[in-house]
């Protein structure tokens, strides 16, 4: 199996700078890239299989780049918890994405963003005047919109933060997946492999999550009243969207409802709905139909189809 490249991006913060991790796959010289972004405790090696399966199926140059967003896997910590907010992430993405077309000029760039990453993949695409390249011209929001579910956000906060210690990769693999069975169904292998970049050794022995604690102190922070009100500006942003949108969600999801998705489809972009069946929040673009559903949305080759339902 191929693997990618790591690369880093210096983003300012308040404390003064950070350094962002991004792993890179395909033609580094591609003038077509595809940003994809993980999900809120996830990093960039979630999209291993996803980016395998992109170039594979590309009859052109395509180049993948998957950043582990600050806080999380091979990036920085922020001195500040409080800088652990979308606003922050969209910053940083900006500057990985002029890192990029500086190294090759981008005539092409698509974006897929699983939950958190979605969320700053509307604020990429949804706020004027960004200082991009070109625009984005194809979006992939994966089970997340602007309305998020307060039940959702309740069920997350019951562990977020906890990075615990463990004595295995297999034993953290086997605590993350108590914790994550809403993905779908994953074989054992399928399930330790997307385990493997999760983790990092403990300082006292063993393992830990490859993520910082902190993250959870801006989500905790939040209340449903909050959470209400910035559902506003999450709806102007999508509305804002011009990028071409496909929505993916995983039917079983709690955190993307059935009538948000269905908005989704009639307003801004007017995106196209694909569903699996059998998956929760959020499908991890690892199995064959979903890999699949993405790539002929991406791909220049591939033809345009009409809203359909998965089977999962």
């Amino acid at each position: 199996m191929a693997a990618p490249t790591l690369n880093y991006v210096t983003c300012r913060d308040a404390a003064g700078s950070h350094r962002m991790a991004y792993w890179q796959w395909g033609d580094e010289a591609a003038p077509h890239v595809v940003v994809c972004v993980h999900g809120l405790s996830r990093q960039g090696r979630d999209f291993d299989v996803l980016a395998q399966g992109l170039l594979a199926r590309s009859k052109a140059p395509l180049r993948i780049a998957c950043p582990d967003v600050v806080g999380r896997g091979r990036s920085d910590r922020l001195a500040d918890p409080a800088g652990y907010q979308v606003p922050t992430y969209v910053a940083d993405m900006l500057q990985m994405i002029g890192q990029l077309h500086a190294q090759a000029p981008i005539a092409t760039l698509d974006w897929v963003g699983t939950s958190m990453g979605g969320l700053i993949g509307m604020g990429i695409c949804g706020t004027p005047n960004l200082p991009l390249p070109v625009p984005v011209r194809k979006l992939v929001l994966n089970d997340v919109g602007p309305v998020i579910q307060w039940q959702a956000l309740q069920r997350i906060g019951t562990y977020l933060g906890n990075t615990g210690r463990f004595e295995s990769v297999q034993q953290a693999a086997d605590a993350m997946w108590a914790i994550s069975q809403s993905f779908g169904p994953h074989t054992p292998e399928q399930w330790l492999a997307l385990s493997q970049a999760m983790v990092k050794p403990h300082a006292e022995g063993g393992f830990t999550l490859h993520y910082d604690p902190n993250i959870a102190v801006p989500f905790r922070s939040l209340t449903e009243e909050a959470a209400a009100q910035g559902q506003a500006a999450l709806w102007a942003a999508y509305d804002n969207i011009k990028a071409d949108t496909l929505l993916l969600r995983g039917a079983q999801s709690d955190l993307l409802s059935p009538e948000t998705a269905r908005q989704m489809t009639e307003r801004g972009p007017k995106a196209r709905l694909v569903e699996f069946e059998g998956v929760g929040h959020a499908p991890t673009l690892i199995a064959d139909e979903q890999v699949e559903a993405v790539a002929s949305f991406l791909l220049d080759n591939a033809t345009d189809e009409k809203p359909r339902r998965g089977t999962g």
